[in-house]
Protein backbone atom coordinates (compact mmCIF):
# COMPACT_ATOMS: atom_id res chain seq x y z
CA UNK A 1 0.00 0.00 0.00
CA UNK A 2 1.75 3.80 -0.62
CA UNK A 3 2.20 5.83 2.06
CA UNK A 4 0.07 8.26 0.59
CA UNK A 5 -3.15 5.74 1.65
CA UNK A 6 -1.96 5.42 4.82
CA UNK A 7 -4.80 4.96 7.52
CA UNK A 8 -4.23 8.27 9.18
CA UNK A 9 -7.47 9.74 8.78
CA UNK A 10 -10.42 10.00 11.16
CA UNK A 11 -13.24 7.97 10.07
CA UNK A 12 -16.95 9.55 9.84
CA UNK A 13 -18.90 9.07 11.66
CA UNK A 14 -16.65 9.70 14.54
CA UNK A 15 -16.13 6.46 16.80
CA UNK A 16 -13.70 6.66 19.79
CA UNK A 17 -11.97 3.32 21.01
CA UNK A 18 -9.55 2.30 23.48
CA UNK A 19 -6.95 3.26 20.93
CA UNK A 20 -8.79 6.75 20.01
CA UNK A 21 -10.38 8.04 17.02
CA UNK A 22 -10.85 5.25 14.81
CA UNK A 23 -8.55 6.02 11.13
CA UNK A 24 -9.67 5.28 8.16
CA UNK A 25 -7.25 5.22 4.84
CA UNK A 26 -7.50 8.48 2.50
CA UNK A 27 -9.79 6.67 -0.20
CA UNK A 28 -12.20 5.82 2.31
CA UNK A 29 -12.20 9.49 4.13
CA UNK A 30 -12.64 10.53 0.36
CA UNK A 31 -16.12 8.45 0.13
CA UNK A 32 -17.32 9.75 3.61
CA UNK A 33 -16.84 13.11 2.87
CA UNK A 34 -19.24 12.47 -0.03
CA UNK A 35 -21.56 11.05 2.00
CA UNK A 36 -21.34 14.13 4.57
CA UNK A 37 -22.11 16.53 1.58
CA UNK A 38 -25.10 14.13 0.63
CA UNK A 39 -27.17 13.50 3.66
CA UNK A 40 -26.48 17.12 5.56
CA UNK A 41 -29.27 19.68 4.47
CA UNK A 42 -28.55 22.68 3.50
CA UNK A 43 -28.51 25.49 6.29
CA UNK A 44 -28.17 22.55 8.57
CA UNK A 45 -24.46 23.32 9.72
CA UNK A 46 -24.37 26.87 11.56
CA UNK A 47 -21.21 28.25 10.16
CA UNK A 48 -21.46 26.69 6.24
CA UNK A 49 -25.78 27.24 5.59
CA UNK A 50 -24.66 26.10 2.14
CA UNK A 51 -22.89 23.15 2.74
CA UNK A 52 -25.09 20.36 1.62
CA UNK A 53 -26.99 18.60 -0.68
CA UNK A 54 -30.01 17.27 1.12
CA UNK A 55 -30.80 13.63 -0.87
CA UNK A 56 -33.16 12.82 1.62
CA UNK A 57 -35.98 15.20 0.56
CA UNK A 58 -35.80 14.66 -2.89
CA UNK A 59 -37.91 10.97 -1.78
CA UNK A 60 -40.78 13.25 -2.05
CA UNK A 61 -40.14 15.36 -5.39
CA UNK A 62 -41.43 14.13 -8.52
CA UNK A 63 -38.90 12.32 -10.89
CA UNK A 64 -38.44 14.84 -13.80
CA UNK A 65 -35.25 16.57 -15.93
CA UNK A 66 -35.33 19.44 -13.88
CA UNK A 67 -35.24 17.97 -10.34
CA UNK A 68 -31.94 16.34 -11.80
CA UNK A 69 -30.42 18.74 -13.32
CA UNK A 70 -30.65 20.87 -9.98
CA UNK A 71 -29.51 17.85 -8.17
CA UNK A 72 -26.64 17.44 -10.16
CA UNK A 73 -25.80 21.20 -10.34
CA UNK A 74 -26.11 21.51 -6.30
CA UNK A 75 -23.91 18.24 -5.49
CA UNK A 76 -21.21 19.50 -8.38
CA UNK A 77 -20.76 22.42 -6.39
CA UNK A 78 -20.94 21.33 -2.87
CA UNK A 79 -18.42 17.95 -3.63
CA UNK A 80 -15.85 20.29 -5.48
CA UNK A 81 -15.79 22.50 -2.69
CA UNK A 82 -15.68 19.53 0.01
CA UNK A 83 -13.09 17.59 -1.97
CA UNK A 84 -11.03 20.76 -2.80
CA UNK A 85 -7.08 19.17 -3.16
CA UNK A 86 -8.18 15.29 -3.71
CA UNK A 87 -10.02 15.51 -6.60
CA UNK A 88 -9.78 18.17 -9.37
CA UNK A 89 -13.64 19.31 -10.11
CA UNK A 90 -12.80 18.21 -13.91
CA UNK A 91 -12.59 14.70 -12.69
CA UNK A 92 -15.84 14.83 -10.96
CA UNK A 93 -18.58 12.84 -12.92
CA UNK A 94 -22.05 12.97 -11.49
CA UNK A 95 -24.98 11.61 -13.14
CA UNK A 96 -28.44 11.62 -11.68
CA UNK A 97 -31.69 10.01 -12.68
CA UNK A 98 -34.43 7.41 -12.36
CA UNK A 99 -33.74 3.58 -12.31
CA UNK A 100 -34.47 2.10 -15.65
CA UNK A 101 -36.33 -0.49 -14.01
CA UNK A 102 -38.19 1.32 -11.41
CA UNK A 103 -38.68 4.86 -12.40
CA UNK A 104 -39.85 6.01 -8.76
CA UNK A 105 -36.31 5.38 -7.37
CA UNK A 106 -33.98 8.49 -7.78
CA UNK A 107 -30.41 7.18 -8.65
CA UNK A 108 -26.97 9.12 -7.90
CA UNK A 109 -23.87 8.13 -9.39
CA UNK A 110 -20.93 9.68 -8.57
CA UNK A 111 -17.68 9.29 -10.22
CA UNK A 112 -14.38 10.96 -9.03
CA UNK A 113 -10.22 10.67 -9.20
CA UNK A 114 -8.18 10.93 -6.55
CA UNK A 115 -5.19 13.55 -8.31
CA UNK A 116 -2.30 12.33 -5.51
CA UNK A 117 -3.01 8.99 -5.82
CA UNK A 118 -4.17 8.55 -9.23
CA UNK A 119 -6.92 6.04 -8.06
CA UNK A 120 -10.54 6.43 -9.74
CA UNK A 121 -13.44 5.37 -7.56
CA UNK A 122 -17.38 5.32 -7.98
CA UNK A 123 -20.33 5.14 -5.57
CA UNK A 124 -24.18 4.36 -6.65
CA UNK A 125 -26.67 5.54 -3.86
CA UNK A 126 -30.67 4.89 -4.43
CA UNK A 127 -33.59 6.42 -3.14
CA UNK A 128 -36.63 5.24 -2.56
CA UNK A 129 -39.65 5.44 -0.62
CA UNK A 130 -37.70 7.17 2.58
CA UNK A 131 -34.66 4.73 2.21
CA UNK A 132 -31.06 5.15 1.25
CA UNK A 133 -28.88 2.76 0.01
CA UNK A 134 -25.47 3.72 -0.66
Amino acid sequence: MSKLNQPDFMDFPLRLGAEGAATCTRIDHIRDQIEQVLFTDPGERWFRPEFGAGIRSLVFEPQNTALWQVTRQRLQSNLADALAGEVDPRDLSIEVGADADFPERLMIRIGYRLTALNHSESVEYELSGGRTHG
